[in-house]
């Protein structure tokens, strides 16, 4: 069963760019929804690979990238939210980028089979 404190890991992973250790949250049959990308859904990695590759592409664009919890975690079976304020600096122009967003969790086997990411953008 996940847990608050299995998202906390799973937020300090995050903050220690450590894909690795993000990974071992994840269930072998994962997808992650990213806040950007021109699909509905954002730009989607299906699978373990692809998965990895495009958490570990954040930091590619903002090698300083860090997620703040806010607000309570919640659970209802096997779904779950969070929240967060994301900072970063962009590293394509330099610009400083402070944002809420959250995730919508969707679990399986005690694990992340689904991470989908909303993020507020500049218009």
């Amino acid at each position: 069963m996940t847990s608050k404190e299995f998202l906390a890991t799973f937020t300090q992973a995050w903050n220690d760019h450590d894909v690795d250790k993000l990974m071992e949250h994840m269930d072998s049959d994962c997808a992650f929804y990213a806040s950007v990308g021109f699909d509905e859904e954002g730009t989607k990695c299906e699978g373990w690979d692809e998965v990895k590759k495009g958490f570990a592409s954040l930091w590619e664009g903002y090698p300083d990238a860090k997620f703040e919890p806010v607000g309570e975690d919640f659970f209802s079976g096997d779904r779950g939210c969070c929240e967060w304020i994301f900072t970063g600096t962009r590293k394509s122009d330099g610009k400083k980028v402070r944002a809420r967003g959250c995730d919508v969790y969707t679990f399986k086997n005690g694990k992340i089979a689904l991470k989908n990411s909303m993020r507020k953008q500049e218009p």
